[in-house]
């Protein structure tokens, strides 16, 4: 996760800010920018915030960790500050920004100045002033599980996006009575971006989706779109093959009427693909997407295509399969395949290339986009761990070469690839190794 300065929520320019009117950032002040491609130009990156999540059932909490990336600075490639979280057992996962970054100089807006950062296990919120001391961030704010079950009925949060004038977080599920996890209530909560208040929830009373996970949304093409990850029980307790044949894991998206706030469509990619992340484009005029299938191991595109219905002609949301990473014959593992487990994905902010995240192979794979993402092509590849580097206790059986492990200031980097970070101008990619901590 970068710094306000790196961070790709600048991405939502187009979207978050202009909403349906083209010309709504044409007058950002000083410190936004009009569209992603100005972004591109802004002064490279000096610090990185990155989630420390601490072995599960341990008593150390979560820390977020602030990261020197200045070439020119002494602590470069250091940890120069340690924020930790006021308890253990939090899960930090999936950060996101109280604000959007291109409303900086807005009459109005919220400062874009504090992390969101959402305890999945523990059912916290945090929210963390990386405006005050960039170097040295605070905790600012904490929103209890208690305060979010009482009030909305939700726990497990995982996607935080910054709308014009709300925080919008998913959650993929309740608490019951005796502290359980249930699937029931998954869905969105709404947040006062100044106040960091609950404001309630979001989508129409009953409209829950199967699963939650991840979403995005494009104001301009009247949409967000959310995933699914799985039953709560399932995946907090490590993932078990057994639980995908029981349809205890996602194969979902779901489409929302952005201003109606109701779920008007579901589209099926697959019995146990489980979808995860959903990224747009970032032109915000494009009403295309990708979401990227973890066991599936696929990156599907999401468009609108013509559909008569009732003797009506309309637009409906479909997907369509861009990018097929097979499956690795192996033994030592727990099944005779190993899929690459596609968990992260981004998109540079001109939409010229796609980077994809394959955790159990280990490689970070780049892609051009070719035909507003028709077709893909491979032209990069470097494997960062996994369990198919040479020396491991898995064998590959395809004939092919592992890859050799990879060593850095001589501690040889464990995990595979995961969350991806592309730096504003797109010439660096930051990439962490960590999934879930019961995975």
């Amino acid at each position: 996760m970068a710094s306000p300065d790196a961070k790709a929520a600048p991405a939502q320019a187009g979207a978050c800010c202009a909403s349906e009117t083209k010309d709504a950032t044409t007058d950002l002040g000083s410190g936004g920018f009009a569209s992603p491609l100005e972004a591109m130009e802004r002064p490279r990156e000096k610090l990185l915030y990155i989630p420390a999540v601490l072995k599960k059932g341990g008593d150390q909490p979560d820390y977020l960790a602030t990261v020197d990336v200045d070439p020119s600075s002494a602590n470069y490639s250091q940890v120069i500050h340690r924020l930790q979280m006021p308890e253990p057992g939090d899960e930090l996962h999936h950060m996101g920004w109280n604000a959007c970054a291109s409303c900086t100089g807005q009459p109005g807006r919220p400062v874009h100045g504090f992390l969101v950062a959402p305890g999945v296990l523990s059912g916290n919120i945090y929210f963390i002033d990386v405006h005050s001391e960039p170097s040295a961030p605070c905790l600012s704010k904490v929103l209890h599980a208690a305060e979010l079950a009482e009030k909305v009925g939700v726990a497990l949060p995982h996607t935080s996006h910054c709308l014009p004038d709300e925080l919008l977080v998913s959650f993929m599920g309740s608490r019951n009575s005796d502290g359980g996890l249930e699937a029931e209530g998954a869905g969105f909560v709404r947040l006062d971006p100044r106040t960091l208040e609950v404001l309630g929830r979001w989508e129409c009373a009953g409209q829950w989706p199967r699963f939650g996970y991840d979403y995005w949304y494009q104001p301009r093409h009247n949409v967000l779109i959310s995933s699914e990850w799985g039953h709560p029980d399932c995946f907090t307790r490590g993932f078990n093959p057994a639980d995908v044949s029981e349809g205890k894991y996602g194969s979902k998206l779901y489409i929302w009427d952005w201003a109606k706030k109701s779920m008007i469509q579901e589209i099926d990619v697959g019995q146990g693909s489980i979808p995860l992340e959903v990224r747009f484009f970032h032109d915000p005029d494009k009403a295309v997407g990708f979401v990227g299938c973890a066991l599936s191991s696929e990156l599907r595109r999401i468009f609108r295509r013509p559909s008569t219905a009732d003797g009506e002609e309309q637009l409906l949301w479909d997907t369509e399969c861009v990018v097929k990473v097979p499956p690795v014959p192996v033994e030592g593992w727990c099944l005779p395949e190993m899929p690459a487990l596609i968990t992260d994905f981004c998109i540079s902010l001109d939409d010229r290339f796609v980077y994809l995240s394959c955790w159990l192979h280990g490689d970070v794979r780049q892609y051009k986009v070719y035909d507003d993402g028709r077709e893909m092509k491979l032209v990069g590849q470097v494997f960062l761990g996994g369990l198919l580097k040479k020396g491991g206790p898995v064998r590959r059986l395809d004939g092919e070469e592992a890859p050799e492990p990879l060593v850095v200031k001589g501690v040889e980097i464990q995990g595979g690839s995961q969350m991806l970070q592309l730096s504003l101008d797109g010439r660096r990619l930051f990439v962490s190794t960590s999934l879930f901590s019961s995975w």
